[in-house]
């Protein structure tokens, strides 16, 4: 299971590496034209905003629809071969799903649901990251299962790859049934979850800020959401806020803010901390930089944070419980000491800024002692589970974890990478013998059929660099920084 989730990180590295650019122009276009934004009294013409509005336009091309890079780069990097297909059957997936589980079809199907705000406010969500991630598993799985599949003569121009959309067509329905009556149930317990806590102050705020990052790989955390940050049941922390309300007035029985404070210096400073340990637990350090610290960036300027969430949390879940829970904590913190702030789009250094010339806003300059705190509580606790439990944090995945002197200064021993890949697959006792090939930075990791057929001379007489057997069915073989080229080959050849 574990292994399964760690192939489902590492295809999420696809679509997570498109997004930190797109927050960071986010983040620049609103602090340029805070209008875009909403916030009272700024500009909105002129020079400066219609560039502001360019770069926000530019960077929500993307953020606005997450979803859909998240179906392509799960049913890509799930595939046997990363083959184009697969993503068009995931496509396929979500089309159908998000489609069938819109609030229009829902409700015409079940008129009862209308009268239900909740459960409507459910289907309204439907276009979520999770429903993307399930979409993209039933795209690769259903490639990876037909995608040689056979028909009679008479349906023959529909075998193979052409049959996959279909397929997954059908499958989708079947799955879109299944959430039509779960999701809405789901949705709504986490409603009443949320109305539960209320009245529970500081503590309360914690649960919910806790349940919130807890529930963002399943997009579940709109429920709450709604209760705390909108006025869906008579609350709306985020809605008064920016409304220019205090506590105390139109409403607000509650310490204005508080359900929105405890995320800046988590966000901002926080995930900081947390990349910063990851990349001192590295092993692959340049890896671990090129994700984690634009992912940083991305948080600290406009709260951005899926990025680095998404980076770690199905390599390694447990840790992220733990982050999970230190925005609890900190939330609960900043409830206590009188920190108050709200944002618009996220809980970054931009809506920190403009939140704090409104109303509600109190002992702003206290986030740089809680950002302080925050940045080191993070690196301490990130960095001793990471060592501590070994746990696979980018640049530490099974195969980094490995990432030796050898794999760097690695080289093949020709260029012939075709003659190379034929003489590594005849080692491995021929194609007939070969599970599944992948590859990461210098290494084919292939799994085999029987492990008592592979030669492990045959191989390294092929000029490879070296072999590892990690287990009795899994076989990485050392190739260097060439080793895609070898890859490909080896590929055409299965």
């Amino acid at each position: 299971m574990m292994k399964k989730l760690q192939k489902l990180g590492k295809a999420l590295m696809l679509p997570v590496a498109a997004l930190p650019i797109c927050g960071i122009l986010m983040g620049l276009g609103y602090a340029i034209a805070p209008g875009v934004m909403g916030v009272p009294g700024a500009a909105t013409s002129g020079a400066l905003y219609n560039i502001g509005f360019l770069l926000v336009k530019a960077g929500g091309a993307l953020i606005d629809n997450m979803a859909w890079l998240f179906v392509i780069g799960v049913a890509v990097g799930l595939s046997d071969d990363r083959e184009g297909t697969s993503a068009l059957a995931g496509l396929v997936s979500w089309l159908m799903m998000t489609n069938l589980l819109s609030t229009g079809v829902v409700t015409t199907l079940m008129p009862a649901i209308a009268d239900d705000p909740v459960k409507t406010l459910a289907f309204d969500k439907i276009q979520n990251v999770f429903i993307a991630i399930i979409a993209g598993i039933i795209g690769s799985a259903c490639y990876n299962r037909f995608k040689n599949a056979k028909l009679p003569d008479w349906l023959a121009f529909f075998s193979g790859k052409r049959c996959v959309a279909i397929v997954t067509g059908l499958v989708s329905i079947l799955v879109s049934v299944v959430l039509l009556f779960v999701w809405p149930v789901i949705f709504s317990a986490l409603v009443a979850v949320g109305e539960g806590i209320i009245g529970m102050e500081g503590i309360g705020a914690g649960i919910y800020a806790f349940l919130n990052r807890l529930l963002i790989p399943t997009g579940l955390h709109h429920a709450l959401n709604n209760v705390f940050w909108f006025d869906t049941i008579g609350l709306g922390d985020l809605s008064h806020y920016w409304a220019g309300d205090i506590t105390g007035q139109n409403g607000v029985t509650w310490s204005l803010g508080m359900y929105m404070s405890g995320f800046f210096p988590c966000m901002m400073f926080g995930i900081a901390g947390a990349a910063l340990a990851m990349i001192k637990a590295a092993k692959n350090k340049k890896a671990a930089i090129g994700l984690v610290l634009s992912a940083a960036i991305c948080a600290f300027i406009c709260g951005v944070t899926e990025p680095f969430e998404f980076g770690f949390m199905f390599l390694c879940f447990p840790l992220y419980v733990v982050y999970a829970a230190l925005y609890g904590i900190f939330t609960i913190i900043t409830y206590y000491v009188g920190f108050r702030a709200g944002f618009c789009f996220s809980a970054g250094a931009t809506d920190l800024v403009f939140s704090s010339f409104l109303p509600a806003a109190n002992n702003t300059l206290m986030i740089i002692p809680l950002g302080i705190a925050a940045f080191v509580v993070f690196y301490l606790v990130f960095y001793f589970a990471i060592t501590k439990f070994n746990l696979k944090t980018p640049g530490r995945e099974d195969e980094e974890a490995d990432f030796a002197e050898v794999d760097k200064n690695a080289k093949l021993a020709n260029n012939d990478f075709t003659a190379i890949a034929a003489a590594v697959l005849e080692g491995l006792g021929g194609k007939e013998n070969v599970e599944s090939l992948d590859n990461c930075i210098t290494r084919l990791r292939l799994e085999v059929k029987d492990g008592t057929l592979v030669n492990e001379k045959k191989i390294k007489a092929a000029g490879v660099a070296g072999v590892m057997r990690p287990s009795q069915t899994a076989v990485q073989v050392i190739i260097g920084t060439k080793v895609q080229f070898v890859a490909d080959e080896m590929a055409k050849m299965l």
